[in-house]
């Protein structure tokens, strides 16, 4: 008969003693079971004792965790958390240099439990530490442990950041300007003014006075690449939370500008060049935050486009039109043939229907709609002054041809324009997790405008060999989508090299990839065929399954939410052998391979669980607030709902990791999979089998079939053997 459920078996520890062997009764209050223990040791005075978890991060157990105890677990007495707290308090204001290191070592390890914080916070303490910190009498190893010990306090969100002194930023902010500081504090320091920026707009002004980008570009320059990363998130902070104004340099007249970039300054292009040089193409590999980082550096970047993208052109401002003027002299006046302005008005008409705009008698109509507004116009005037010779072949080029096969310009660089908007997501946030970003636009000053000209010419390219009408605009940009993102999927590390394989996407190998794939989609579509395929659906799907069970044995690394630093935390799930039980705990780092059962020091019987939910409906992510809560964050997560009303909650690392996940729990609880890497996997084995079938081949073994669809390599090992 199995033990109620609200029995606990676990061993308690005591310094100095046997572990006591008991059963917790959940019914029961704590204080009771406190109390129980101490007299088992013969301990006076219950009420300054509390249990804690003997192993990982050693979590005090409240009224409203206690339920996460397991059976097996192995717990620790300790002096309640208010006690510690105030020992710890009196010992850091005590005069004696080595206890007050040992006390701060202890508090930095005891602040990362929140009811501990909580207790802490509440007698003031992290006014003492603010005020060891401005004192400016601590170093080394004292000032490490103090600065740890503020930033773990502050992350629990128990009180606001608004409440820090202006001298205790200026401090933060000297550690940071200092030419020779320790590593630890620096690490720290630039993770407490990158937090002050992110959760204070006041506090976003008082760092920006004290810290600039070019002071933070000698610390991208040294070899640390945590410190690099730690440097780079504060600068993408200072970025996030500036003015527009500030962002966003104001230009009166392009052309009087000489195509100055409209938000660039000599400190952001010798910021390029820095992380360009020295961590790009560094020696090191880039780590995954580093990655994230370097992401969120890019769209900040290519964001502060969107205000060209959002402005709609005025007709009747005299300074814009110039531009269009512009566009159209040099394309046919030539560079030195000002003169006769007047006498050509008449042909203006004629000149702007070759130059491809739609509205020939006043071109400026074309840029009211937003996207993409006068970022279009940006770009074609960037490629008339600075790529010149292309553009006017360009022009001259279409406008000899049959007027049925004219690419028009004006309207191909427009819609170019927009849908470069899209591919790069110019105007939106930064997405969580994700390090998507691409080497080559940190190559160029000019990289959007650069990235335009080598598109504008593909696409010119495209309709020649499609041999287009203007009947076939959509059906070009579609062929010119697909030849970029094909191409930006393809990592190149520079406009040389995406040159290059925009080369070998020509229209002919578009259509042979969209052949290739579409027959290995639509294959066999015969009556007969159906019904085989139908008949032989159920066996492979069981084979997926299989796998996808096979893949949750192995288990899978995750990393924690709500961690607003720079050091993850990663917890380890994987599924028990025979299949029955659900083994997860905390990691240090992330593991290279699998990780042994024994480690892993929770469990949940997969009888207890009762639901798998995904998105928006995981408990996780109601939880989060707007700015995390994004698209990306929302397609990988998913929960675990078991007994008693618990959940076990993910955010899969990626999408395939996601499929494999809620498909396998969904196959141990019996439902059907239905994820896109299982429609994918399904189709690819069926179609495999049935042309194995057809061909009347016997004894096939296929080692390795793994999807198309993922970019990770699957794990497929399955063996046909067909009579």
């Amino acid at each position: 008969m199995p033990p109620p459920s609200d029995i606990v078996k676990v061993a308690i520890e005591w310094p100095g003693a046997n572990a006591q062997l008991i059963e917790i009764d959940q019914k029961k209050p704590l204080s009771s079971i406190v109390r129980e223990v101490c007299d088992g040791w013969s301990l006076s005075g219950a009420e300054q004792f509390a249990l804690r978890y003997a192993d990982g991060p050693q979590l005090y157990i409240t009224e409203q965790s206690r339920c996460d105890i397991k059976n097996g677990t192995i717990l620790r007495l300790a002096i309640s958390p208010a006690r510690a707290a105030r020992q710890l308090l009196e010992r850091i204001q005590s005069h004696g240099i080595d206890a007050r290191l040992e006390a701060l070592k202890e508090l930095a390890k005891l602040s990362a439990d929140p009811t501990f914080a909580a207790e802490f916070i509440n007698m003031e303490g992290i006014g003492t530490l603010a005020r060891l910190v401005e004192s400016g009498t601590h170093f080394g190893e004292m000032l490490a442990f103090t600065l740890t010990a503020f930033l773990e306090l502050m992350d629990h969100g128990i009180v606001s950041w608004d409440l820090l002194s202006l001298s205790f930023i200026k401090q933060i902010a000297g550690y940071v300007n200092q030419p020779m500081v320790d590593v630890s504090i620096l690490q720290r320091s630039l993770a407490i003014l990158e937090s002050m920026v992110l959760n204070s707009h006041s506090l976003y002004h008082r760092v920006a006075q004290e810290i600039t980008v070019g002071q933070l570009i000698g610390h991208l320059q040294v070899s640390n690449q945590e410190i690099q990363t730690y440097a780079i998130a504060l600068i993408n902070a200072l970025f996030l939370k500036a003015p527009e104004d500030r962002r966003q340099a104001e230009c009166t007249n392009p052309l009087d500008q000489q195509l100055t970039e409209m938000a660039s300054t000599l400190a952001q292009k010798h910021l390029r060049s820095i992380i360009l040089n020295h961590i790009i193409r560094g020696n090191r590999p880039i780590k995954a935050e580093m990655a994230h980082q370097l992401y969120v550096l890019q769209v900040l970047t290519f964001n502060l486009l969107e205000e060209r993208m959002m402005t709609k052109m005025d007709p009747n401002d005299q300074a814009q039109r110039d531009i269009i003027f512009e566009l159209r002299r040099i394309a046919f006046d030539g560079e030195n043939d000002t003169a006769g302005t007047e006498k050509r008005k008449a042909m203006y008409t004629k000149d702007y229907k070759m130059l491809g705009f739609t509205n020939h008698v006043n071109p400026a109509m074309d840029f009211t709609q937003t996207p993409p507004g006068m970022l279009a116009l940006d770009n074609m005037l960037y490629l008339a002054k600075l790529h010149q010779d292309t553009y006017i072949r360009i022009v001259l080029e279409n406008s000899s041809r049959e007027d049925k096969h004219e690419c028009p310009f004006g309207r191909c660089a427009i819609e170019l324009t927009r849908m470069l908007c899209e591919i790069l997501q110019v105007g939106e946030l930064p997405n969580e997790g994700c390090n998507d970003y691409h080497p080559m636009f940190f190559t160029h000053d000019r990289a959007w405008e650069e990235f335009f000209c080598v598109c504008i010419q593909l696409l010119n390219k495209t309709w020649k060999e499609m041999r287009a009408t203007a009947e076939d605009f959509n059906k070009v940009m579609q062929v010119v989508r697909e030849q970029i993102t094909r191409a930006l999927a393809m990592k190149p590390v520079s406009l040389d090299q995406l040159k290059s394989k925009l080369r070998t996407l020509s229209y002919s190998e578009i259509l042979r990839l969209r052949q290739t794939e579409r027959m290995s989609q639509d294959d066999f579509q015969s009556p007969p065929i159906i019904e085989l395929r139908e008949r032989i659906q159920p066996e492979i799907l069981e084979l997926i399954k299989q796998q996808r069970l096979n893949r949750l044995c192995e288990g899978s690394c995750f990393r924690k939410l709500g961690n607003r630093r720079r050091q993850e935390k990663f917890w380890f799930c994987r599924l028990s052998l025979n299949h029955k039980v659900l083994h997860y705990g905390d990691l240090d780092e992330s593991p290279q391979g699998e990780v042994p059962f024994e480690l892993l020091s929770d469990k949940i019987p997969v009888s207890d669980v009762k639901s798998v939910v995904t998105g928006k409906d995981c408990p996780h992510m109601k939880e989060k607030s707007a700015l995390k809560q994004n698209k990306e964050v929302l397609e990988l997560a998913f929960s675990v709902f078991y007994d008693p009303d618990e959940t076990l909650n993910f955010v899969a690392p990626n999408k395939y990791e996601y499929c494999i996940w809620t498909d396998g729990l969904c196959a141990l609880l019996g439902r059907e999979m239905g994820s896109d890497l299982t429609r994918s996997d399904l189709d690819t084995l069926i179609n495999m089998e049935m042309k194995l079938r057809l061909l009347d081949l016997e004894n096939i073994t296929i080692p390795e079939a793994p999807p198309p669809v993922p970019k990770e390599p699957s794990s497929y090992n399955f063996t046909y053997n067909y009579s």
